[in-house]
């Protein structure tokens, strides 16, 4: 397993979403997809405490609360655990004391005395940074988070959040979660991507499949019942259509899904380490474990980029 950034934290090459536990799949299903990604060699969980509270009858911490009453029976040592604070409401910014909080009351629901990676979830551009960063390297002497990251940071805040831990000498972040794919590129390649790895950081994508459609399951006069369906169907246009054409021919060619193709993809772009993506079900997870062993070659990326 590759070593995440300048840790010592090895990661599989697929990180499992658990934005879908306590939501779309219940506590049964999750642990099945949960048992059946770390016996095909996972070991990488990404949630938030903001998942999923926006369905109805929740209110943020399901997914952390599954996690949690999995791992209650697993071994935990073997797994690294990432998660969020930043967006559920109430603590929905990134002063001091809603980091110390939120850490708190995520260690509680995930049942453990240290979270591996802790994501500032979204660039709070009301508090100063110092604030922000002085809290999270709080956490980090305090023992309770092992490391630090960010999320939905611009190249600029991220250049400056770095600056100032390197001046005041503060835990560094070590990851960036940006919105990354084969269809969705522009937010991610160039100035942002620079920064990363100008500073040796790790990037771990979300959306990595694009809400869905780079599973190709989404085809022309094909109706997906999905929760995310309406959200995946804005990339079935022309370029969509012609990435899925590719696709197709490469998961053909490498005998395995589209999925597990277009997370290669992703998985062997520069400073990537692990793109996230989630299943609420085993029929699902096995679209994507193909990605833990598969090497495309650099014709095959080199194909998928272009277009």
């Amino acid at each position: 397993m590759p070593i995440l950034s300048t840790t010592d934290l090895n990661v599989s090459r697929l990180c499992l979403g658990g934005n879908v536990f306590g939501w779309t799949a219940d506590e049964d299903q999750s642990f099945a997809v949960l048992d059946a990604y770390t016996a095909a060699g996972g070991n990488f969980l990404d949630t938030a405490d903001v998942y999923s509270a926006w369905a109805e009858g929740n209110s943020g911490g399901e997914s952390e609360t599954v996690i949690g009453r999995w791992l209650a029976k697993r071994d935990r040592d073997q797994i690294v655990v990432a998660t969020k604070v930043g967006m559920l409401a109430g603590f929905n910014n990134q002063k001091r004391d809603t980091i110390r909080t939120s850490a708190e009351r995520s260690l509680k629901r995930l049942g453990i005395d240290h979270i591996d990676l802790y994501y500032n979830h979204l660039d709070d551009q009301n508090t100063p940074l110092e604030e922000t960063l002085a809290a999270y390297d709080q956490l980090v002497k305090d023992g309770k988070v092992r490391y630090i990251a960010a999320s939905n940071f611009s190249a600029e805040r991220l250049a400056k959040a770095l600056e100032i831990q390197e001046r005041e000498g503060f835990a560094k972040f070590v990851a960036l979660q940006p919105e990354y794919n084969l269809v969705s590129r522009d937010r991610f390649e160039g100035g942002l991507q620079d920064v990363v790895a100008k500073n040796n950081l790790a990037t771990v994508p979300y959306w990595s499949l694009a809400k869905g459609f780079l599973t190709g399951k989404y085809r022309p006069g094909v109706e997906v019942r999905s929760a995310r369906a309406t959200a995946a169907s804005k990339y079935l246009d022309e370029h969509g259509l012609q990435v899925l054409e590719v696709l197709d021919e490469l998961a053909e060619t490498h005998e395995t899904t589209v999925a597990a193709v277009a997370l290669a993809w992703l998985a062997q772009q520069p400073t990537v380490a692990a793109p996230i993506a989630s299943a609420r079900t085993l029929e699902q997870l096995n679209d994507l474990t193909p990605v833990l062993d598969l090497e495309l070659t650099q014709a095959d990326v080199d194909r998928l980029s272009a277009i």
